[in-house]
C-alpha cells in the first residue's frame, strides 16, 4: 500500500479509521484520498484497506 508516496505495510482487514490512528493522524482534523477519491469522515471505519491501495492524507493544521 502506498501512504503519502511512501510504501508501507499494514495488517489484513485494516479499516481507514484504524490506519490513520496507527499512524498517528487525528481522523478529525485530515482529508484522505483513497485510490483517486476524497473519502467521507462518516466512512472512515467502515473503508476497508487493501494491499494495492493508495492514499493521500493531509492533516490540517492551526495556527496565525
Amino acid at each position: 500500500m502506498q501512504l503519502n508516496g511512501k510504501t508501507i505495510t499494514a495488517a489484513p482487514a485494516l479499516t481507514l479509521a484504524q490506519l490513520l490512528k496507527q499512524r498517528g493522524f487525528d481522523g478529525s482534523r485530515v482529508a484522505v484520498e483513497l485510490n483517486g477519491s476524497i473519502v467521507s469522515r462518516n466512512d472512515f471505519g467502515k473503508v476497508q484497506l487493501q494491499d494495492s491501495d493508495t492514499l493521500e492524507v493531509v492533516q490540517f493544521v492551526g495556527g496565525g
